[in-house]
């Protein structure tokens, strides 16, 4: 759950990132966030089944 998140995430940062640099604060609190969740993920070490 918490990768598919990721993934998003950093995907629409990308997106942002090469499209949209007015709004370019935006996307990199998405980058952010993303960044929060793989840590999350990391840390708590949890495999999915």
């Amino acid at each position: 759950m918490l990768w598919t998140i990721f993934v998003i995430l950093l995907i629409l940062w990308l997106v942002g990132w090469i499209g949209f640099h007015v709004i370019a604060w935006y996307i990199h609190l998405l980058l952010v966030a993303a960044v929060v969740v793989l840590l999350i993920q990391l840390i708590s070490g949890r495999r999915a089944v």
